[in-house]
């Protein structure tokens, strides 16, 4: 079986700051085409760290970070952030433009004709279950929480990125909304093969949507693997304990 591309690589990445803070130490891992991974921990492990490293939102102070092969300090910044989606906790809209200006934002910035970015953000739009006749001429406070979460990752879409990195997308929504964005998650999954990284502090919500796991604690990945096997053979206590009263997925797909 061939092995996928590599995406996204981190070897050795760490992150101290000014009085000898230690964010991230020796984080080490890969995230292949088609590959939903999620990083799991408490507040505090590194989750975000790592993944802001990948689109140079934070800059390791020692190892190295790799998009595509290609080493990420040697790319711009603002380049290098119009290849990746990026879906952050609060979905980060622009609250002044409708949602449809909000979705064609990096087509905009890349030069798309104007024909071209209407018609992308309405498919988006429709992708991720949002009607574009309907909201696409509404503000972000128009709408729910949840279709604010809709728009924010048609916006991290619409430009065909090689990866989104997800940060807490589900997060601030109340539990009946969030298991229903789950659920699109994995259609999308199923209908685009997307290439994710994905922080979570819903464990739950790490052994359903994602393909492997990193499991974090101050500021180090102590497992990596597909969510069966860290649950059934945690590496450490610490993993044991963190998984231990986590309910089973429903669905076969998060079973690893």
């Amino acid at each position: 079986m061939t092995r996928p591309a590599t995406i996204l690589e981190a070897f050795g990445a760490g992150k101290a700051y000014p009085g000898g803070v230690l964010a991230l130490d020796e984080a080490t891992l890969e995230v292949g085409q088609g590959e939903t991974l999620a990083l799991i921990g408490e507040s505090g492990s590194g989750k975000t760290t790592l993944l802001r490293m990948f689109n140079r939102m934070v800059e390791p102070t020692r190892g190295a970070i790799r998009f595509c092969g290609e080493a990420v300090d040697e790319m711009e910044p603002v380049a290098l952030r119009r290849r990746i989606g990026y879906v952050p906790q609060q979905g980060g809209l622009i609250p002044h433009w409708t949602v449809s200006r909000n979705v064609e934002l990096v087509p905009r910035l890349l030069g798309a004709a104007e024909s071209e970015r209407r018609s992308k953000a309405a498919a988006t739009l429709d992708l991720v279950g949002l009607e574009p006749d309907e909201v696409g001429d509404r503000y972000p406070n128009q709408l729910s929480g949840g279709q604010r979460q809709r728009v924010a990752l048609a916006r991290a879409l619409a430009a065909d990125p090689e990866v989104v990195l997800l940060d807490e997308p589900f997060g601030a929504l109340d539990a009946i909304t969030r298991l229903e964005l789950r659920g699109e998650f994995r259609r999308l999954q199923a209908e685009t093969a997307l290439t994710a990284l994905l922080v979570t502090h819903d464990l739950g919500e790490a052994l359903e949507l994602a393909d492997r796991v990193a499991v974090m604690r101050q500021g180090r990945i102590l497992q990596t693997g597909p969510p069966r096997e860290i649950r059934e053979h945690p590496a450490d206590d610490y993993v044991a304990e963190l998984l231990s009263h986590v309910d089973r997925p429903s669905h076969p797909e998060g079973a690893g």
